[in-house]
């Protein structure tokens, strides 16, 4: 009979959870800080830069709406996905 897991597999699936376990830490702690940083500012309307805001809407396209909403704190998911992507010089 053929175990469910060899060794190696075993040790990738136990890295791979300790790794998601890390990550999800980092999360975690940059959402409070970014939830820090908001109250700091208590409710004063935050002035983001054309580079800010292009660097916002970079990656908050490639999270999606769904994850936005879960995760943006600075600026609205509706806010970041109608920000224009293209570089202007």
């Amino acid at each position: 009979m053929k175990t469910p897991f060899q060794p190696l597999q075993l040790l990738l699936l136990m890295f791979s959870g300790w790794v998601n376990r890390r990550q999800q830490k980092v999360i975690d702690y940059l959402l409070e800080e970014n939830r820090v940083l908001k109250e700091l500012h208590k409710g004063k309307r935050l002035r983001l830069n054309d580079d800010q805001r292009r660097r916002l809407a970079l990656k908050g396209k490639t999270l999606g709406r769904k994850l936005l909403f879960k995760f943006a704190n600075i600026v609205t998911p509706d806010t970041i996905l109608a920000y224009p992507i293209t570089v202007t010089k």
